[in-house]
Formats: C-alpha cells, sequence, structure tokens
C-alpha cells in the first residue's frame, strides 16, 4: 500500500545502477525490490518478523524478478552494523527507514538509535529517508488502528495515539546526528477487494502483535472488522485514503 511513497522517493533520489542502498527495517522488502529493478545494489537489514524476511528473500531471488536489477542483493537478519558492505567495497550512498511512523505511542523510540548505528556504514552527505503517518484527519486508517493500542494496552488506549505532527521526523533525524534536507507529502490510500481481505492485509503489518498476544486472534478480527465498516463501499471493496509524509535528511 505504500508503493507510491518508494515510488515518489525513489524518483526524487534518482535511485539506479549507481545507488548502493542499505533500507533500515526492510520488512517483506517491497521498497527494496523496486530500487533493486531500477539498478540500484540494495541490502536489507531487519529483526523483528522471520515470516516477513522470508518473503523478503525470496522476492529478491533473481529468478522471481528476472533480469531486471543487480545481482548480489542481501537481507540481514540483525542490527545496521551486521550490514557492512565487504573490506573495500564503497559505502552506501542511500539509506531509507520507510516503516512509517507516528502511527502507535512510542513507534519512534529506538529509531534515532537505529539511524546512528547506520551512519558510519554511508557516505558523508548520503541521504537518508524516514516516513511518517500524516494527520489523523487525513488518515481514514488512523481510526483502524487504534483497535490495536486499545486491544493491547486498554489503560493507556485513549492516549495511545500519536499522530505525526510535521516536527516528529525532523525531531528523530536530529536526534541520530542527521541534517534535515526537504520533505514532501505522498497519497497511499489502502483499498482491498472485501473486509477479510482488509483484515489479513492489516494484521500482516506486524502493528496488531501486540493486541493478540493480548487478547486473541478471533477478538482482534471482531473488533477490525467492526472499525472497517466505515470504509466499506457498497461493492463490497474496502477503501481509506491516507496520507503519507517523508523526510530527507543528510549524514554528516
Amino acid at each position: 500500500m505504500l508503493v507510491p511513497l518508494f515510488e515518489a522517493v525513489h524518483r526524487r533520489l534518482d535511485v539506479g545502477t549507481g545507488t548502493r542502498l542499505l533500507g533500515l527495517g526492510c520488512g517483506s522488502g517491497l521498497a527494496l525490490l523496486m530500487a533493486a529493478s531500477r539498478g540500484a545494489a540494495v541490502t536489507g537489514v531487519d529483526a523483528s518478523s522471520p515470516e516477513r524476511m522470508a518473503l523478503a528473500r525470496e522476492r529478491l531471488l533473481p529468478e522471481t524478478w528476472g533480469g531486471r536489477a543487480r545481482t548480489g542483493a542481501r537481507i540481514v537478519d540483525g542490527a545496521p552494523e551486521d550490514a557492512a558492505r565487504a573490506p573495500g567495497d564503497p559505502l552506501y550512498n542511500l539509506v531509507t527507514a520507510f516503516e512509517p511512523i507516528g502511527c502507535l505511542a512510542g513507534d519512534s523510540e529506538g529509531l534515532g538509535e537505529l539511524l546512528a548505528s547506520a551512519t558510519p556504514l554511508a557516505e558523508r552527505g548520503t541521504p537518508v529517508v524516514l516516513a511518517g503517518w500524516g494527520p489523523p484527519e487525513r488518515c481514514a486508517t488512523s481510526a483502524v488502528l487504534r483497535v490495536a493500542t486499545k486491544l493491547a494496552d486498554p489503560l493507556r488506549s485513549a492516549r495511545s495515539w500519536r499522530p505525526a505532527l510535521r516536527d516528529d521526523l525532523e525531531e528523530v533525524a536530529q536526534r541520530a546526528g542527521l541534517r534535515p534536507d526537504g520533505s514532501g507529502r505522498v497519497a497511499c490510500p489502502f483499498g482491498y477487494a472485501n473486509v477479510e481481505t482488509a483484515v489479513r492485509g492489516l494484521l500482516s503489518t506486524g502493528l496488531f502483535d501486540a493486541a493478540i498476544r493480548a487478547t486473541d486472534q478471533a477478538q482482534v478480527d471482531k473488533e477490525l472488522t467492526e472499525a472497517l465498516h466505515p470504509h466499506r463501499r457498497r461493492d463490497g471493496t474496502v477503501w481509506m485514503p491516507n496520507v503519507f509524509r517523508y523526510l530527507i535528511a543528510r549524514t554528516p
């Protein structure tokens, strides 16, 4: 669902055959695949979900996308320093952290440290891309995502939603020692064939994992289905318009 965001960033930064990209929190690897299809040499690092990382590795196998991308794509299970390039190889010249912040309370915690640990792996002046959810009034999915925090921690649910205000991304970048250098907004609607598909898609993001552990799968499915009802159209499809913001910062 974030394809328009990935495309906008890749176009703006002219991602191509000269790009050596490090993707932090690469998840299922879609953004990496899109960069690789433009000729970039990509490395993804994550430590959150073995299932999503397995999907990323499968997506980046040469036989899955033919000859469009460069060889040598890597998915690393661990911290950014585990993704250091081989001695003598040039450093990365693009770093991305596309997992949007501002969705759940505290979801930016640790991101500054993650970015700071990636900085030594990149050339001086390398662009570092961060992403964030837009204001709740421009993100229809925001009300649906509140289900995650309500079920995971009912006592905090009333104050757990923290929209990504304009300063969030800049503050995270500055804490990591990066210099903000431009931003943009991108419309990324979430569309699904039906409610059942929407529930599966939202659960696959990992944002509801804590809620499932705190309650059970059936309860999460039920409340998600109810929250999606206002976004169901007459033909049964689910449509939620959203706006995301991205920040480009530079390494020192």
